[in-house]
């Protein structure tokens, strides 16, 4: 058989037409396939266990990771097809811009895809079926549109709104059992920034011990760190000077310096310079008026006992991440240098004292200047179930933040993907030719979201959707699975509501990620790197 002219080098791979189109589908449904278990309440967990790369390591050394969150899982997963990496990026830029729906948005994306791959193998060409797609995605986003109410302006309603979209978003999580609870948590969490964007106000501390249950809102600001020794243990409207600087100078920090001395003295003097000169910086400090001294960096015993002496608390080597966010809630500025007393501007709050949490002192910030910052203390049983419940508690949070910005909200469980299956399969029935048959495979895609809701939760899911299409078709707008009992019930009464935002990035982004691998009819391999011997 004649290949015709080489244009390739040697080792490298070509796939065309159909042979780069199956390759494309398949592994985009293949990642489809993978989260579709984790999607909706009635969700599945996986344990991601990662290979140990160093030599001598063993089994045991492999960090594990249980989750349910759709972005967590693909970022772990070592995936080689290039169109799944497509919706890899997919779920980390849902989890970027929404925090939540990164199991969703993949999950639809494949759908779409699964249904194109029919047609496509049903000799339709590939253009016509992207074509039809975006008449169906035009008419998905007036649908969706249309369905959101909003309540931005009554602030009582608004709240319980935001409870209720917690509350959905926690429901596919391993705390759906607190989901109450932690719902309240993140609401009063992000309520308290007052619109302000900065989610790092909220600080998230793991500790572990107790149980879920007992996790709470800490209307202060906690820094895990202890007091200095001596130092006093508890003080009151304090004055808070936080700084970024080496109070470690009694040490000659030149390296490989020498210093030749011909005498004892010598040494004793240049100790005393030394001393002298770190005093005279503690001297600056104390004169700015703090009585409380937070320092990024080490402090040693010297500037530690003149600080003791002044009467100021020292608290040293605060967390990196950490001083940066004490920084924004005191009101101070970072200081790193100290001749313009003025010029600086001092953290303020109520009281700082120790407290316990489980067997671990903390250090507590009580009644700060910017009231807006309060740390979630979450207790569990084990690592795991920390790391996840901090993931779940993530997600929430992220909604509910966008939700505060953008008011508008939507019915959940599969409530919008039926309405807009329903307008899209409408719009299919006035449009002559092949496009139709587009136009309705993207409306089927659509459906299978609720259908998949019903899978994971072990219901008959044929029969609950046939149930929830007719009662769409009867004019039921806020019909949706109630996935507690396995059936079909009124979105608006069991309070299950979807962030507006967060379904119309789902929607975007499915629909051209989808786009994008359907063009696709050419894969080109390079050929691998030959190793020198």
């Amino acid at each position: 058989m004649d290949m015709g002219p080489q244009i390739m080098r040697q080792g490298a791979m070509e796939n065309k037409g159909e042979t780069a189109r199956l390759e494309a589908f398949v592994g985009a449904i293949a990642v489809g396939e993978l989260v579709k278990t984790t999607l909706g309440p009635r969700g599945m967990d996986k344990i991601l266990q990662s290979v140990p790369m160093h030599e001598g390591a063993t089994q045991a050394d492999a960090a594990v990771t249980v989750t349910n969150d759709g972005a967590t899982i693909l970022k772990s997963v070592w995936i080689d097809n290039p169109a799944a990496k497509i919706l890899v990026d997919l779920s980390k830029t849902q989890d970027q811009q929404c925090g939540d729906g990164t199991t969703s948005v993949v999950v639809l994306a494949a759908e779409i895809l699964r249904k194109a791959e029919e047609l496509v193998n049903n000799k339709i060409h590939p253009q016509i079926i992207i074509e039809g797609f975006r008449r169906a995605h035009e008419t998905a986003k007036k649908t969706l549109e249309s369905l959101a109410f909003d309540n931005g302006k009554n602030a009582e309603n608004f709240r319980e709104d935001l409870l209720n979209i917690a509350r959905t978003t926690l429901s596919s999580k391993l705390v759906k059992h607190e989901k109450n609870h932690f719902a309240e948590l993140c609401v009063d969490a992000v309520l308290r920034l007052k619109g302000k964007p900065n989610l790092d106000y909220i600080q998230v501390l793991k500790k572990q011990g107790s149980s879920l249950k007992h996790s709470y809102l800490e209307d202060g600001f906690l820094l895990e760190k202890k007091i200095g020794v001596g130092m006093p243990k508890f003080v009151e409207n304090c004055k808070v000077m936080v700084a970024n600087t080496p109070m470690d100078t009694d040490k000659i920090k030149i390296y490989g310096a020498r210093v030749q001395v011909s005498s004892f003295d010598a040494v004793a003097e240049i100790e005393q310079a030394e001393k002298d000169k770190m005093k005279q910086k503690c001297e600056k400090i104390i004169g700015h008026g703090c009585n409380v001294f937070i320092n990024r960096q080490l402090i040693y015993n010297y500037p530690e006992q003149l600080f003791k002496n002044a009467g100021v608390m020292a608290i040293e080597h605060s967390d990196f991440e950490g001083t940066e966010r004490l920084a924004a809630v005191l009101g101070a500025d970072i200081v790193s240098s100290f001749n313009t007393p003025d010029a600086v501007q001092l953290g303020r709050c109520e009281r700082i004292q120790e407290i316990m949490i489980g067997e671990d002192k903390i250090i507590q910030f009580k009644g700060c200047a910017e009231g807006e910052a309060c740390t979630v203390v979450l207790r569990g049983a084990s690592q795991h179930v920390l790391d996840e419940a901090e993931r779940s508690l993530h997600d929430a949070i992220a909604v509910v933040y966008q939700t505060v910005g953008e008011t508008r909200v939507v019915y959940g469980g599969g409530c919008c993907e039926m309405e807009m299956s329903k307008a899209v399969k409408k719009v299919a029935d006035e449009t002559d030719g092949k496009i139709a048959l587009c136009i309705e495979a993207y409306g089927k895609a659509l459906e299978q979201i609720p259908l998949i809701l019903a899978d994971n939760g072990g219901f008959d899911s044929s029969e609950l959707v046939g149930q929830l299409r007719a009662s769409h078709t009867r004019g039921e707008a806020d019909a949706g699975l109630n996935l507690e009992d396995g059936e079909v019930s009124s979105m608006r009464k069991l309070g299950i509501f979807e962030s507006y935002r967060s379904k119309m990035s789902q929607l975007n982004a499915a629909s051209e990620a989808a786009e994008q691998i359907i063009r696709v009819d050419d894969i080109i391999h390079c050929e691998a790197r030959q190793r020198q011997q």
